[in-house]
């Protein structure tokens, strides 16, 4: 059965994937307009040669068919607009700033968010519940680029503490991060507090009290482990999102990461890079969800059953 389970859940892995990379090779020559033709005049035996190295002169099912051969050997295209560089040489470039800023947002925001769904939880109906649930609510309604203006004024102008932007040092880095760690550790802690709550309800917490073992033991060996794995299932896709950045962050604070050749690129319709950006913003979306719904398996043995009664 476990077998069965991994098979499907690598088959629906690779059907997603080329059903993005379908869907964005279609939908980017549905889009108006040419990648070569700008404010400047080009010589039409200039444009013909553009097209004849790009494979752009070709019927479309014959680049469809040559683009899809190219990924399957693992390259993503050469760009149009940045001339001589492939699409892996700008992920190589610039997704280690993202995914830098990514874990340390990552790292921030899953303790954070369970400290605050924690004592949310234990003190539900209190003046600490009340508390942590506007900060949660704050950190849901406002926008990342609100929040990196906030962050700038206040530690960056109001108090010198950091580099209002660029990159270049760690200190280049707090005020991105604070940024990024906002939405997941609300996420987190509402999550976290919904799941608590739900749990310290149930009859086997309130046996174990009763036999005298310390709360602090109940919840860290019983209700958290149990608490955590609905948990699991956001940890995924927020995982992906945060590593590869947010292209608004990314451009409110300079950061060379890969939001700015994602932006650039849409804006000089540099289609090759903007499918093969795409295509690796997927795979690493649904590599980590492939990932989430692994070790759901191997945690909870329930997904299994659901899957024999679904499946």
């Amino acid at each position: 059965m476990h077998l069965k389970y991994w098979i499907k859940k690598i088959l629906f892995l690779f059907f997603s994937l080329w059903v993005i990379a379908t869907l964005t090779f279609f939908l980017m020559h549905a889009i108006p307009g040419d990648p070569f033709i700008g404010e400047q005049v080009i010589p039409e035996e200039v444009l013909r040669s553009l097209y004849s190295f790009y494979g752009l002169d070709q019927p479309l099912w014959k680049q469809y068919i040559n683009y899809l051969k190219e990924i399957l050997h693992g390259n993503l295209g050469v760009s149009i607009t940045y001339s001589g560089r492939t699409v892996q040489n700008l992920i190589y470039d610039a997704f280690p700033v993202s995914a830098q800023v990514g874990l340390q947002a990552l790292f921030l925001s899953i303790p954070c968010g369970l400290l605050l769904g924690a004592i949310s939880a234990l003190k539900k109906g209190r003046w600490q519940d009340s508390g942590a649930m506007f900060v949660t609510t704050l950190g849901i309604s406002v926008p990342n680029f609100v929040a990196a203006a906030i962050f700038q004024y206040l530690f960056a102008v109001y108090f010198p503490l950091f580099p209002i932007a660029r990159w270049g040092n760690f200190e280049h880095t707090v005020l991105p991060t604070l940024t990024l760690s906002l939405l997941p550790t609300a996420y987190i802690a509402r999550l976290t507090r919904s799941n608590l709550v739900e749990i310290l309800q149930q009859d086997y917490i309130k046996t174990a009290l009763a036999k005298g073992i310390p709360l602090s033991r109940v919840i860290l060996r019983h209700a958290l482990p149990n608490a955590l794995l609905p948990l699991i299932s956001y940890l995924g896709p927020v995982t992906a999102q945060i590593l590869t950045g947010s292209f608004m962050v990314e451009r409110i604070f300079a950061l060379p990461g890969l939001g700015q050749w994602m932006i650039h690129s849409i804006h000089a319709r540099d289609y090759p890079t903007i499918m093969g950006l795409t295509f690796f913003y997927s795979a690493l979306l649904l590599t980590a969800t492939f990932t989430v719904d692994l070790l759901l398996g191997v945690f909870d043995p329930r997904v299994h059953q659901k899957e024999k009664v679904f499946g």
